[in-house]
C-alpha cells in the first residue's frame, strides 16, 4: 500500500518471524570481525616488536613440549602399575603354592621315608590342604598359648620343705622400675624395701616372678636383683596366654593349688582371667619415698600367720577398694585400737574391787 503517496517501506517484512534472525547474522559478523582484529594484534606487535614474536613461540613451545612430558608420565605409571600389579599377583600365588608344598607334605623319617598320618587315605589335593590348616593352626596355637602345660614343677614333698603359699608377682612397676635418659640409656631403678620384702616373704611363700616381658630382659635384670635366691622361679612371655591383645597370666598352668595362690599385679588386663586371687596395687612410678612394699608384705605376713584357708576370699575383700594397701593400714590401725582396748579393759577386770572404784570416788588413779 501507499501512505501520502510514498511506497510503504514495511511491505514483505513478516513479523511472525524471529527478529532475531538478521540480528545474530549481524552479531555473527560483528565477532568475527572482532576475531581479525585480535589475530591482527600480535601481528602488529610482531611486526614492531619482533622481541614478543620470538617469546610467544618460545611459550607455547615450552608449554606444548611440559604437556606431552606429562602425557608421557602417566602413560609411564600405569605401565609401572600394571606390572607392579602382575609381579605382586604372581608373587602371592607363587608363595600360596610354596606354602602348600612344604607345609602340606607328608613328614618324613631320617632315611627319607614317607611317615604315615590320618591324612594318607584322603586324596592329594586334600592331603596337603589338610596338612597345612593343622601346621598353621600349630603355630597359632604355639603364639597365644603357654609353651608348656605345667609352667612351675610339682610341689616339693617330705622331707623337703614346701611353702604353704605361692606368691606371684610382677616385676616391672612393682619390684623395680625402668628409666631411660640420653646419657645412661635404660636402667632399672630398684623399689625401696625390695631386699627386706623378698627375704621376710621366703619363709612362708613360695616366690614367683612372673612378667609379659622377654626372658632376655628379665634373668639379667633378676639376677642383680635377688643375689641370695629368694625368687624360686622365673616366667616370662613364653608361659603367657594372649588373649585380645594383651599377655594374660592363666593361673590353670601354674601347677599350683589356687586357694594358696597371691597374685600381686598393677594391671587388671594381665590377671583378668583369675581376678579373685589378684591384689592389684598402684603402679609405682620411682619415687623414693614409696612404703608401699612394707604395707603389702605386712598384708602377706598376716595371712601367713592367721593360716588362711582360702586367700581368695581375702583378696575379694581387698578388691574392692581403689587402693587395697591403704585399706589394709586402716584396718590394720583400728585393729590396733581395739586390742590396745580390750587390754585396757582385761586390766581394769582383773584389778580387786576397792583398787577400781577408787579412781571415781577419792580422785587419782593408779
Amino acid at each position: 500500500g501507499k501512505l501520502d503517496g510514498k511506497p510503504d517501506i514495511f511491505i514483505g517484512v513478516k513479523f511472525d518471524e524471529p527478529v532475531g534472525v538478521n540480528d545474530g547474522t549481524f552479531e555473527a559478523g560483528k565477532g568475527s570481525d572482532e576475531q581479525q582484529q585480535s589475530s591482527a594484534t600480535p601481528q602488529l606487535l610482531s611486526k614492531l616488536f619482533p622481541q614478543t614474536a620470538v617469546e610467544g613461540s618460545e611459550n607455547e613451545k615450552q608449554q606444548e613440549k611440559q604437556r606431552k612430558e606429562e602425557e608421557e608420565e602417566k602413560e609411564s605409571s600405569w605401565k609401572r602399575m600394571k606390572f607392579g600389579f602382575v609381579f605382586f599377583g604372581f608373587s602371592v600365588s607363587a608363595f600360596c603354592v610354596y606354602m602348600v608344598w612344604v607345609f602340606g607334605a607328608p613328614d618324613r623319617d631320617a632315611e627319607g621315608n614317607i611317615i604315615t598320618d590320618e591324612f594318607m587315605e584322603l586324596p592329594t589335593f586334600q592331603q596337603y590342604f589338610r596338612r597345612l590348616w593343622k601346621s598353621m593352626t600349630y603355630y597359632q596355637k604355639m603364639i597365644q598359648e603357654p609353651s608348656r602345660d605345667k609352667l612351675l614343677p610339682d610341689p616339693l614333698k617330705y622331707p623337703y620343705v614346701q611353702p604353704p603359699y605361692t606368691l606371684v608377682l610382677e616385676m616391672k612397676d612393682v619390684l623395680v622400675h625402668p628409666d631411660w635418659t640420653y646419657q645412661t640409656g635404660w636402667r632399672f631403678k630398684k623399689r625401696p624395701g625390695v631386699d627386706k620384702f623378698l627375704e621376710t616373704l621366703a619363709a612362708n611363700y613360695e616366690i614367683v616372678v612372673f612378667t609379659a616381658d622377654q626372658g632376655m630382659t628379665v634373668f639379667p635384670i633378676l639376677d642383680a636383683l635377688d643375689p641370695r635366691g629368694f625368687i624360686m622361679y622365673r616366667l616370662v612371655r613364653d608361659a603367657t596366654h594372649f588373649v585380645d591383645g594383651h599377655h594374660v597370666k592363666n593361673l590353670d598352668n601354674l601347677n599350683r593349688d589356687l586357694s594358696k595362690v597371691v597374685v600381686v599385679d598393677w594391671d587388671p588386663n594381665s590377671t583378668k582371667l583369675h581376678p579373685e586371687n589378684t591384689l592389684n596395687i598402684p603402679r609405682w612410678t620411682g619415687n623414693d619415698d614409696d612404703a608401699g612394699l612394707f604395707d603389702l608384705m605386712a598384708l602377706l605376713v598376716t595371712i601367713a600367720t592367721s593360716e588362711v584357708e582360702d586367700v581368695r576370699e581375702v583378696m575379694t575383700y581387698y578388691k574392692s577398694f581403689e587402693n587395697p594397701l591403704a585399706k589394709f593400714r586402716e584396718n590394720q590401725r583400728l585393729l590396733a585400737e581395739q586390742m590396745a582396748e580390750r587390754e585396757h579393759e582385761e586390766k581394769q577386770r582383773n584389778l580387786p574391787t576397792v583398787q577400781r572404784w577408787r579412781p571415781s570416788f577419792l580422785g587419782g588413779g593408779r
